[in-house]
Order: structure tokens, then C-alpha cells, then sequence
């Protein structure tokens, strides 16, 4: 009799564990093809940042890839291999790379119709220009966590090439005391470097500086030079603008705020960095700056008035005024939201797109949830055609629409700093779907 219910159950595991597993994988993909339905509806189908290819040749659906991916969704089991399925909710954290068993996962910029263009770097992360280093958003890596391990790597490699020096002089010129600035400062005490760094901007932080008042951040866990493991995934503008101001106090990080890399000329096997305040000469050069360079303008009538900005710092400012946000990105979506949020303020979004596809999928609610409230007005599939006084013309397909006004803010991105990458030599390359 015992023999009997032991077999039994052996059958019954036999049997009901594949269909749990069946059942399991159809729900799966079931949630996958809704996924990439709804995106398709909405035309959002173009990763925007680094992003995962996947090679469906060597792809075994062990599904670590999905469970592993931060956000979530974003990838989804089709057929007989992963695909993404929610492309522009990926954000470059890639742990589905790290997860997958077969490597079959690997990042890439751009797709085949979306060219983005990326300075050359070698794996250790120096250019086409022998000692001169990229770190962080300006290759590509936006992300603060990522931006920190590669400031950490690049500076790990280029000790390792550079030795021992006994020269005056510093050994490393940082230029940036952003994420991926300060963490190369820090790899550099760490690796007893004499490391100079200048930062364009007012301090430690970089581009988070700039960002509006309380604004969240969201980051992931990381390990920083000296410091040792960040863990929170939100935090505040300000708290992490002085965690880093701390760190760098703690570790004798000195930056030079507000002197400004002018140029990088190569002299006598090392390179001179100038700047307003002098020139300093140095074997190896470290590029930690961001993408965006100048802000892009408009291009339009009445764009060089003083009601337009293109940063939004204090939004209390501008409580009780009429306010048009121009762009479609996640610092637009943000500034419109956060200006709805101050008393009697009337907010508008220009975008030149039918849908808001290059945006986190957070921030995505948040817009559509200022617009139902009555918050936010939104003008899909419009263009800034002037800017006056009191006012500013949208033009749509179906005719021009005016609206009463007192600021604009013009949020759409930045030029990426070609020139000045050119003039040191470094080569750009524009990325189809490739690393």
C-alpha cells in the first residue's frame, strides 16, 4: 500500500509539475504580447538610451532576464526567445545582461532607423586620442550608478597603464565633478593618483545642480570609491547633492567650481588643459562632462527674450503665471508637472510628437495624471512658431493656436559637446543597435 501512494505521487509530481511550468510560461507570455501591444498602440517602440539586444539564436527563455530588470516589464518571453516589449521604459540599468546564463543579452545604442551618436572608446574607456578618458552621460552611460562604476573603471585602467610617476604636475586632469567625476576623483586617491578636477558649474553634483528644487532622483544601488555601498533607490535633489558635497569633503576631494575645460591639445606625449584661469599639464585626461553642452534653442521669433529659460531651479518663482513648457523628454514632463503643482500657475506642454515616447514610465503617469486633473494642457503635435510679450504661437496641423503667457521654458535637450571633442581629435561614431 505505501509502495502504491508513493508512486502516486511520483505520477502526480510527474504530471502537475510540467503543467505548473506550462501554465506558468503561457501566462508570461500572454503578459508579454499585451506588453508590446500596448506599446505598439502608442508608438512607443524605440528604446531611448542604452538598451538590451538580444540574440535569439542563443537565448534559452530562462526568464533571469526579466525577473533581474529593475523596472520591470520591459522585457517579455515570445515564441521561442526573449524580445523587448516595453522599449522606451528601458533606462540602460543592465542587469538583464548580467543575469542571463548564456550571454546572450548584450547593450547597445541606437536601433537600426535611430542613429545616436557616441564618442569612440576602447573597453578601458580611452578614445581614439591615447590618454585622453571618457566617463559617464557623455559616452552614453546616463545613469547615476552606471556613471560612478565607470568613473571607478576608467581610472582602475588608466593607473594600471600609466605607473608610477615622479614628475611634477598632476597625473590626471578629470574635467566634470559630476557622479562619474567625483567616483574617478575618489579612484584616484584610492590609487594614490594626483587628480585635478574642474567643474564648469558651481560645485560637486554636476548636472544635478540644475535640477529643480526637491526633485526626486531615482538611483540604484552602488559602490562608491573610499565610501563603500549606496543603497536607496529615491532620494532628493538636495540629499544627494550633499552626499556627494560630504563624500568629497571627507576624502579631501578639492574641485575647482567654475573654471571651465577650454580646450585639450596634445603636447609632448601628455596633454595641456586650458582654462580662464591657466593651463595645466598633465600624461592622462579624464572627459566625465555630460551630453548636453549648450542648451538647444528654438530657433523662432522672439526666442532671446528674457521670459524664456531653459532650466527650471525655483519653482515657487513662478506661482499665479501662465507657463508653457516646450519638449517631450523626461526634464520637460518634469518641469510641467512640478509647475502645476505651485498655486494658480496655468501650465501648457508644446511637443512636437503625437505621444511622449522618450520618457520613464513614472513620469509617463504623472503627465497624464496632471492632464486628467485639469493641471497640465497638453499640445501633442505642435511646434513653438513665435514668442511675444504676453503670448506665444503654436502651430498644429489643423492651424495656429495662441496662447496668453508670461514664461517659456524651452527643455529640449542640449548639443552635444562635438566641437570640442573634435578639436582635441577624439572620433565620434554614430550607433545603429550596436555597442
Amino acid at each position: 500500500m505505501i509502495d502504491f501512494v508513493v508512486y502516486l505521487v511520483v505520477i502526480l509530481a510527474a504530471v502537475l509539475i510540467p503543467a505548473v511550468y506550462f501554465l506558468r510560461y503561457r501566462a508570461q507570455q500572454t503578459r508579454a504580447r499585451r506588453r508590446q501591444a500596448a506599446a505598439a498602440a502608442s508608438g512607443l517602440t524605440e528604446p531611448v538610451s542604452l538598451h538590451p539586444r538580444i540574440d535569439p539564436d542563443r537565448c534559452i527563455c530562462s526568464g533571469g532576464c526579466i525577473t533581474a530588470c529593475p523596472e520591470g516589464g520591459i522585457i517579455g518571453i515570445l515564441g521561442s526567445h526573449a524580445e523587448l516589449v516595453s522599449p522606451t521604459k528601458c533606462i540602460g540599468h543592465g542587469a538583464c545582461m548580467d543575469a542571463c546564463p548564456v550571454e546572450a543579452i548584450t547593450l547597445v545604442f541606437g536601433t537600426a532607423t535611430r542613429g545616436v551618436d557616441i564618442p569612440y572608446v576602447t573597453k578601458t574607456f580611452e578614445t581614439n586620442v591615447p590618454g585622453i578618458y571618457i566617463a559617464g552621460e557623455l559616452g552614453g552611460m546616463g545613469l547615476i550608478r552606471n556613471a560612478v562604476t565607470q568613473g571607478r573603471e576608467a581610472v582602475e585602467y588608466l593607473a594600471r597603464d600609466l605607473g608610477p610617476r615622479r614628475g611634477e604636475g598632476p597625473d590626471l586632469v578629470i574635467v566634470g565633478a559630476g557622479p562619474a567625476g567625483l567616483a574617478a576623483a575618489l579612484q584616484a586617491k584610492k590609487e594614490r593618483l594626483r587628480a585635478l578636477v574642474l567643474e564648469q558649474g558651481d560645485g560637486v553634483g554636476g548636472t544635478i545642480l540644475s535640477y529643480p528644487r526637491q526633485k526626486l532622483v531615482m538611483t540604484q544601488p552602488m559602490e562608491i570609491p573610499l565610501h563603500g555601498t549606496f543603497s536607496r533607490r529615491e532620494v532628493r535633489k538636495e540629499e544627494l547633492a550633499e552626499l556627494w558635497d560630504g563624500i568629497a569633503r571627507t576624502h579631501g576631494i578639492e574641485v575647482r567650481a567654475r573654471e571651465q575645460a577650454l580646450a585639450v591639445t596634445s603636447k609632448n606625449g601628455g596633454h595641456v588643459v586650458t582654462t580662464p584661469s591657466g593651463t595645466y599639464a598633465t600624461p592622462r585626461v579624464l572627459l566625465a562632462i555630460g551630453r548636453r553642452g549648450t542648451p538647444r534653442t528654438l530657433g523662432v521669433p522672439g526666442e532671446h527674450a528674457s521670459k524664456v529659460v531653459y532650466k527650471l531651479l525655483e519653482p515657487e518663482q513662478y506661482r499665479g503665471k501662465r507657463l508653457l513648457v516646450v519638449g517631450g523628454g523626461d526634464s520637460a514632463v518634469e518641469a510641467a508637472v512640478t509647475l502645476a503643482e505651485e498655486k494658480g500657475t496655468r501650465v501648457s506642454v508644446s511637443y512636437r510628437k503625437a505621444v511622449f515616447s522618450r520618457i520613464k514610465d513614472g513620469n509617463r503617469e504623472r503627465i497624464e495624471r496632471a492632464e486628467a486633473a485639469g493641471r497640465v494642457a497638453l499640445y501633442l503635435e505642435s511646434e513653438v512658431e513665435s514668442i511675444s510679450p504676453g503670448s506665444v504661437t503654436l502651430r498644429r496641423k489643423d492651424g495656429t493656436v495662441v496662447l496668453e503667457n508670461d514664461y517659456v521654458f524651452v527643455l529640449i535637450g542640449g548639443e552635444l559637446p562635438t566641437g570640442f571633442l573634435q578639436t582635441m581629435g577624439v572620433r565620434m561614431e554614430k550607433k545603429f543597435g550596436t555597442r
